[in-house]
Parts: structure tokens; C-alpha cells; sequence
């Protein structure tokens, strides 16, 4: 009994040092316009002297969340990777495997300093198991990296709408696998809503997931040790819950009411006529637009003007600079 159980410990000691020395990967997930953006600006904003590299995913054919990572020129092209025009859950998966090979790679090579960590950014539509079944399914990437944890954001006012929408059959509900993956839930945007409201919407995320901490946030600020180094993810819980989980048909169904459209001019725009072009958007179709953001050159302006919008809420300001070219 003695043999067994110094085995078993010797087992679990190793484990551990080989735990500590793969490179920690973080999801970061959320429906659209819960904040993961502002999320992933707060962590690499943070005076932590933690070195990330970042996986940026965008559903739509132009990137946007590239242009609004606050931290891009300290980080260097080399720890960005875009993918846009799909979902790295399912039609860029491929390219997430890549893109994680490619930062490994130049991580192994010597001529930089160790990342603390890779933080991958899905978009707003993306089922995050599929994402996190890529950290088991390769095996260069998972003899080198250790999936963290999932990061779930949730927009305290929109979320209800969106957890109890119907989908037609065979389609899943991504703000429902978002939260049921979730090894931490952000309920962000707590200031637009009642406590009332707060409330409700957690007793929603309860059903659930009933073992994830959420944490009740505002502009997405939380302290890095509630979401980074939480050695949260547990394969064994989520084989338990989903026993195909590391099957090869982890594929999902979009949506397909869902579309995204992007718009790419030069020029400059006038602001007035532009604010009134959006009141009229919002008022006759603000109800079915789940996100819209853009970085606009406004006449007058030189700084990029940076809008968002969820539903019927918009709003935008000069922010950073142009970058050369």
C-alpha cells in the first residue's frame, strides 16, 4: 500500500513539473459586445511584466478588435496573430493550430524573452469547447502549452435575451456553451443594470454552470489573479460533462440568420451626417444588431474615431493614433 502510494505521488509530482513547464493558455469568450476587447486591453495594460502573445478572432471579412488592442506597438507584429472571416471553432481551426505552432516556435528559438502566456480571443459567436479541444488534439502544442482557463465575459443587460433565445433544431446557442465551458464568468457591465436584473441573470448562468466563480465587473476590470494563473480548466469535469468532448466531430452549426457585413472606404466622413446615418440604423433595425463597431476618419479629427455599438446602446470617440501608411 506504502509502494502504491509513493507511486501515485511520484506520478503526481511529475505531472506537476511538467505542468509548470508548458506555457499557459487563456480563452477568452463572451457573446458579442460583452467586453472581451476591453478585457484583453486590461490585462496587457496591467503593470504586471507578464509577456503575452495574443490569437485575435474575428467573425466578419475586416478586422476591427486588431486596431482596438491598445498594447499592439509593445507587443510587436510577431506576438499578434489575426485570423478573421470565421470562427477558429469550426472554418479557421485549422489556422488556430498554426498560429499556436508559429508563437511556440519563435518562443523555442532564443531570440526573445519566455511568454508568460498566450491569450486567445474568440469571436463573439464562437463555441469555446472546440477551441479548447485544440489544446489536446495536437500533440506538439499540447507537449508544450496548458490550457489555463475559460474566461467567459457576459453583458449583464443583453444577456438574458440571448441565453433564452430558440435556435432552430441542430443549431447551438453560443452564449449558452460559453457559459457552460466557462472556468470564470465576468458579468460585466454591471452599471446598466439593476441589482434585481443582476440577479436574474445569475440565477440564469447558475442553471448552467454551477461551479464557475462569476465575478461582477465594470469595463471589464478585474485583477489578473481572478482570471490568469487559476489552473481552473479540468478535462476530467468537462469529459464528465461532455463525453465526446475530445471526439473528432467537435464542429458546430452557425446560426445561419446570423451574417456579418463590412464596409471598407477611403475618405474622410462628416460627423454630423454620420451620427445622423446611425440614429436611423439603430431606430429601424436596432433590435437585430447584435454588435457593430468600426475606426472612422472623421473631418477635423486627427486622431481615428472608434465607435461601438450592441443593440440600441452606441457610442465612439478619438482614440490612439494613425499609424503610418
Amino acid at each position: 500500500a506504502r509502494l502504491q502510494e509513493a507511486t501515485e505521488r511520484g506520478f503526481a509530482e511529475q505531472k506537476q513539473l511538467e505542468t509548470q513547464s508548458k506555457i499557459p493558455a487563456h480563452i477568452l469568450t463572451g457573446f458579442l459586445g460583452a467586453g472581451k476587447t476591453t478585457l484583453l486591453n486590461h490585462i496587457l495594460g496591467g503593470s504586471h511584466g507578464k509577456r503575452f502573445a495574443v490569437i485575435e478572432n474575428e467573425f466578419g471579412e475586416i478586422g476591427i478588435d486588431d486596431a482596438l488592442i491598445s498594447a499592439r506597438e509593445e507587443l510587436g507584429d510577431e506576438q499578434i496573430i489575426e485570423m478573421n472571416n470565421g470562427c477558429i471553432c469550426c472554418t479557421v481551426r485549422g489556422d488556430l493550430i498554426k498560429g499556436l505552432r508559429s508563437i511556440l516556435q519563435r518562443s523555442a528559438s532564443g531570440g526573445q524573452a519566455r511568454l508568460d502566456g498566450v491569450i486567445v480571443e474568440t469571436t463573439g459567436l464562437a463555441d469555446p469547447a472546440p477551441v479548447a479541444q485544440t489544446f489536446f488534439a495536437d500533440d506538439y502544442v499540447q507537449a508544450r502549452m496548458v490550457l489555463d482557463g475559460i474566461i467567459t465575459v457576459v453583458d449583464a443587460k443583453h444577456a438574458l435575451q440571448h441565453l433564452r433565445e430558440e435556435k432552430p433544431e441542430g443549431v447551438e446557442n453560443e452564449a449558452v456553451e460559453q457559459i457552460a465551458f466557462a472556468d470564470r464568468i465576468l458579468l460585466n457591465k454591471t452599471d446598466l443594470a439593476s441589482e434585481e436584473a443582476l440577479s436574474e441573470v445569475e440565477a440564469e448562468m447558475r442553471k448552467i454552470n454551477g461551479v464557475a466563480p462569476i465575478i461582477r465587473t465594470q469595463q471589464s476590470q478585474v485583477s489578473l489573479e481572478q482570471i490568469v494563473g487559476i489552473r481552473a480548466f479540468s478535462l476530467d469535469r468537462v469529459l464528465e460533462a461532455d463525453a465526446e468532448f475530445l471526439g473528432d466531430d467537435q464542429a458546430h452549426q452557425h446560426d445561419s440568420s446570423v451574417s456579418s457585413v463590412g464596409i471598407e472606404c477611403g475618405g474622410e466622413c462628416e460627423l454630423d451626417t454620420l451620427n445622423r446615418w446611425v440614429a436611423t440604423l439603430l431606430k429601424q433595425r436596432g433590435a437585430d444588431i447584435f454588435r457593430m463597431k468600426g475606426v472612422l476618419a472623421v473631418k477635423g479629427c486627427s486622431q481615428p474615431f472608434v465607435f461601438q455599438g450592441i443593440h440600441m446602446i452606441f457610442g465612439g470617440q478619438p482614440q490612439g493614433e494613425w499609424k503610418d501608411g
